[in-house]
């Protein structure tokens, strides 16, 4: 594939520029969390796994943690189902996990690792082994409300992920949980992005948030991750 001298000078500027970047987190692992604005258009998208792939391809190790909640949403109209909230939660009763295990174990992890793979890096979906890696129980809200099949992620088994990082792939984790009784369960993705940063002894040192810093702008990488949005950290 033959490049224009001005096509030759970005390529170079932006290498440059993120040269720095590359040098600090050579070798980190970098937990992210994927989701919103993001998710909403093909070009984003795109991009998302471009700077995904990227990012493994210089030496750094990303853990994808998605979301998935306005897909979910639009999945539920199709079947004639509503969706209810309470306090920000959408509450999940048998029929609504259905759609939920499909988008997000499916069809939103699918697309990601499949994108991720497109821009040259090798990435594995999660989905089979969440049984494994998330440990969760039912979540019930501060008046005691029935959410149904939704949880708060108890444990994560850490050595599941670490195996998938350390055979060169990029784990890319659904928000589904398991309690004892074997039932799925649907659980915030901002909340499994922080247990599975703890699990992995990741420091709070930097936030990334829905929208990553794109290295084909080289743009500046923020400086603090507030503790409320665990979206992203690096180790």
């Amino acid at each position: 594939m033959s490049i224009t001298r001005n096509q030759a000078h970005n390529i170079a500027s932006v290498l440059s520029e993120g040269l720095p970047y590359i040098q600090r987190f050579y070798g980190k692992t970098i937990v992210v969390k994927y989701g919103g604005a993001v998710m909403s258009k093909k070009s984003l998208k795109n991009g998302f796994a471009r700077d995904i792939a990227l990012m493994k391809l210089v030496g750094m190790n990303p853990v994808i943690i998605h979301g998935g909640g306005p897909q979910i949403g639009k999945e539920l109209r199709k079947y004639g189902l509503k969706s209810k909230f309470v306090s920000g939660l959408r509450v999940t009763n048998k029929k609504t996990m259905k759609v939920v295990k499909k988008v997000l174990g499916k069809e939103v992890n699918g697309e990601l690792v499949g994108l991720i793979k497109k821009y040259g890096a090798k990435s594995f979906s999660t989905t089979n082994l969440n049984k494994l890696i998330i440990k969760a129980s039912k979540l019930k809200t501060e008046d005691e409300v029935d959410l149904g099949l939704v949880g708060k992620v108890n444990s994560v088994k850490r050595e599941e992920i670490k195996k998938i990082i350390d055979k060169g792939l990029i784990p890319v984790i659904p928000p589904l949980g398991y309690n004892k009784l074997g039932e799925c369960l649907n659980i915030n993705a901002d909340l499994v992005a922080g247990k599975v940063a703890s699990s992995l002894k990741v420091p709070a040192s930097k936030l990334l948030q829905h929208k990553i810093p794109s290295f084909n702008r080289a743009a500046p990488v923020p400086s603090s991750l507030a503790s409320s949005e665990p979206l992203a950290q690096i180790r």
